[in-house]
C-alpha cells in the first residue's frame, strides 16, 4: 500500500477533481487489491494492474456520482500560486478544459503526463490496446488544445510564428 498510495491518491484527484471523493475511492482501491490479491497474475507487473483498478473505481465512482445529487460543490483541489505572471492563469485554464475531457481521454492524458507513466502501462491499466491509448492521448492533447484556443489562452493553430513561412 505505501508502495502505490501517493500515486493512487494523485490519480484519484485528477480523475475525480475532489479531495474526499479520491480519498473514498483509494481506500477502495486497496480493499479491491488486497481482496483480489489471488487473482494477480504474478507474471505481470503489479503497477499496472493496481492502476487499472484505479481508474475503474473511478469510473464507477463518477458513473454513480452523476446519478447521485451532489450536496457540497468542493472547492478546487489547488494549492494557491503567488506567481506574478500569466502562468496561474494558464494552469486553471488547463485544469477546466482538462475537466471537460471524457474520462477516457482524461484518464490518459493524466497517466502519461502527470505520473509519467509509459503506454504499456497505461494500456494495461485500462486493458486497451497501446495504439488505442496512443490515439486517445492525441485526441486528448488536441482537444485541450482546441479548448485553451477558444479560450483565448493559445494561438490558433495556424497563428504562429513558427508555423508560417518566411517570406523571400
Amino acid at each position: 500500500m505505501e508502495r502505490f498510495q501517493a500515486e493512487v491518491y494523485g490519480l484519484c484527484v485528477r480523475l475525480l477533481r475532489h479531495r474526499q471523493d479520491a480519498e473514498d475511492v483509494a481506500q477502495e482501491v486497496f480493499l479491491r487489491v488486497f481482496r483480489s490479491m489471488r487473482r494477480w497474475d504474478k507474471q505481470r507487473p503489479l503497477r499496472p494492474w493496481v492502476m487499472g483498478i484505479t481508474v475503474n473505481r473511478c469510473r464507477t465512482w463518477l458513473s454513480q456520482r452523476s446519478r447521485r445529487p451532489e450536496l457540497v460543490d468542493y472547492l478546487q483541489d489547488t494549492a494557491p500560486s503567488r506567481a506574478e505572471d500569466d502562468s496561474t492563469e494558464l494552469v486553471a485554464e488547463i485544469h477546466a478544459a482538462l475537466a471537460e475531457l471524457r474520462p477516457d481521454y482524461r484518464a490518459v492524458f493524466v497517466m502519461f503526463h502527470e505520473h509519467g507513466q509509459p503506454y504499456e502501462d497505461i494500456a494495461a491499466a485500462l486493458d486497451r490496446p497501446v495504439g488505442t491509448v496512443k490515439t486517445w492521448l492525441h485526441r486528448a492533447r488536441a482537444e485541450l488544445l482546441q479548448r485553451l484556443s477558444q479560450r483565448g489562452m493559445v494561438a490558433p493553430e495556424g497563428d504562429s510564428p513558427a508555423s508560417s513561412t518566411p517570406e523571400r
